[in-house]
């Protein structure tokens, strides 16, 4: 009699060590899920940002050349900072971002002056 009480015991352990094992797996994973949600969200966050930021570098890449020129240097545009340089005669290099860190999209601009119309 005793020898059974002894198995039942030890079966009741290892079916506590058994759910134990089972209940850290699942919190392991409902983390991983929200590890997954998060990432997610922010994705969808920066993609949303730089779409953005690309419909106002797509703008300022349709201006004209004595546009460009009026807007040589650094203004805040909603909560974007953008950058307009002149690297050469023809060549406008434009930057877009938040803040006043480095911007997110750079492109360069050619307008050819009237010189280069030759």
């Amino acid at each position: 009699m005793r020898a059974n009480v002894s198995r039942q015991g030890f079966a009741l352990i290892e079916a506590l060590v058994a759910l134990t094992i089972v209940a850290v797996a699942g919190l392991g994973f409902v983390d991983l899920t929200a590890q997954a949600a998060r990432s997610a969200s922010r994705t969808r966050e920066v993609e949303e940002q730089l779409a953005q930021e690309d419909r106002l570098l797509t703008a300022y890449a349709l201006l004209d050349r004595q546009d460009l020129e009026q807007r040589i240097g650094r203004v805040i545009v909603g909560e974007y900072a953008l950058t307009v340089e002149r690297l050469d005669w023809s060549l406008y290099r434009v930057g877009v971002g938040i803040g006043w860190s480095a911007p997110d999209l750079v492109t360069v601009i050619y307008r050819p002056g009237p010189s280069d119309d030759q």
